[in-house]
């Protein structure tokens, strides 16, 4: 028993740069594709596409920093708080990557068609990444309160 107990704190570990780079991989992906059509369809501007196309990258980022932050020898005092803390902040990065790709694919869509719209149309893309620093920094938080040793 102890064993699955350890088992799930080393899943705690690593779940946020996992899940993290999987949310980066797809909102990357799906603002990509809306980026490289805009680009058939422009003449210019493409830089400006491929940025925002990148901006679900943060994601794993954060997943990094937790996944540094939340390392230390697992135990079963610890590990429960690493799992519960590495894999929801996990997923929830997952999800915020993914959909912040939406939004970025959303606002290249609008930008080709009414270029004079496209700073504004990248708030709802922040917005998300705001949900996505509001759950990194309330794990890092979190994580401060878990034993980091044997407990």
């Amino acid at each position: 028993m102890n064993e699955l107990v350890i088992a799930l704190g080393w899943l705690g570990l690593f779940a946020p740069v996992a899940l993290g780079a999987i949310g980066s991989v797809m909102g990357c992906a799906i603002a990509g594709q809306a980026a490289i059509g805009a680009m058939l369809d422009t003449e210019s501007g493409y830089g400006r596409f491929i940025g925002l196309s990148v901006l679900p990258s943060s994601f794993v980022i954060y997943g990094i920093v937790l996944m540094f932050t939340l390392q230390r020898d697992i135990t079963a005092a610890n590990a429960g708080g690493l799992m519960g803390i590495g894999v929801l902040a996990g997923l929830a990065l997952l999800f915020t990557g993914i959909w912040q790709g939406r939004a970025c694919a959303s606002a290249i869509t609008a930008a080709k068609e009414k270029p004079e719209i496209f700073a504004l149309s990248i708030a709802p893309a922040a917005i998300v990444e705001g949900f996505g620093v509001f759950v990194f920094i309330f794990a890092l938080v979190l994580s401060g309160g878990l034993p980091a040793a044997h407990g």
